[in-house]
């Protein structure tokens, strides 16, 4: 089955922070701009998050529009899209508001965590295992054979990360917030990689748009000069 087109969506400060240091999360985007990712999210297939942060920001993960959710019904498709998280150490809480919230989820995780996953999660989520390493190309194959031909993916910035290096990702959605973190232990959207192409290779601008005080950057990672 063919891999899905992956999206990845993230909103970061001028300085390129997805957050800052405190316990309470950084609201970057606004009221537009959320608008905005919650029709992105209903456009696609399935959503994926990283353990890591599900577990620092505890968020549902849903499309929270009633009419968007009503259009994808129309259309014969499920009322929200499938929720995805990889784990390589299988540290979840069954108590996280990702598992209670929406419709089907899934968990991508290694040989080693496997059965402490599914010990945790008993029916809340199928949890399918890829190996002794997590291999994004397995990721992938098991999503387009579950029928995900669009996939969004919205962080940590290890995935984003990832992702980007193995140039697995066919378009970036990134929000741009007028502020600056400046904080050295705050998660930024991308980290040290060895990327394709090197620093002279240029991705191909989809769009840029002004969301109120947001802009928003569109680009092909793999259309590279």
């Amino acid at each position: 089955m063919p891999r899905p087109y992956v999206i990845l969506s993230a909103a970061t400060s001028v300085d390129g922070y997805l957050d800052d240091a405190s316990p309470n999360r950084l609201l970057l985007s606004n009221a537009a701009d959320f608008a905005r990712v919650d029709e992105v999210r209903a456009s696609c297939d399935a959503i994926l998050i990283g353990a890591r942060t599900m577990r620092q920001d505890n968020p549902r993960l849903l499309v929270n529009s009633e009419h968007l959710r009503a259009r994808r019904v129309e259309k014969g498709r499920s009322e929200y899209p499938l929720k995805v998280t990889v784990t390589r150490s299988g540290d979840l809480s069954a108590d996280l508001k990702f598992w209670h919230h929406g419709g089907a989820k899934l968990v991508f995780t290694v040989d080693e965590a496997a059965e402490k996953v599914r010990a945790t999660l008993g029916n809340l989520a199928d949890v399918v295992s890829v190996g002794p390493e997590l291999d994004w190309g397995l990721v992938l194959n098991e999503l387009g054979r579950r029928g995900v031909s669009r996939l969004m993916v919205e962080g940590g910035g290890t995935i984003h990360t990832q992702l980007m290096a193995q140039n697995l990702a066919d378009e970036v959605h990134l929000a741009v917030a007028p502020l600056l973190v400046g904080q050295a232990d705050a998660p930024k959207f991308l980290g040290a990689a060895d990327y394709p192409g090197g620093s002279t290779s240029r991705m191909r601008l989809l769009e840029a748009r002004a969301i109120g005080d947001v802009v928003l950057l569109r680009y092909a990672p793999k259309e590279r000069g």
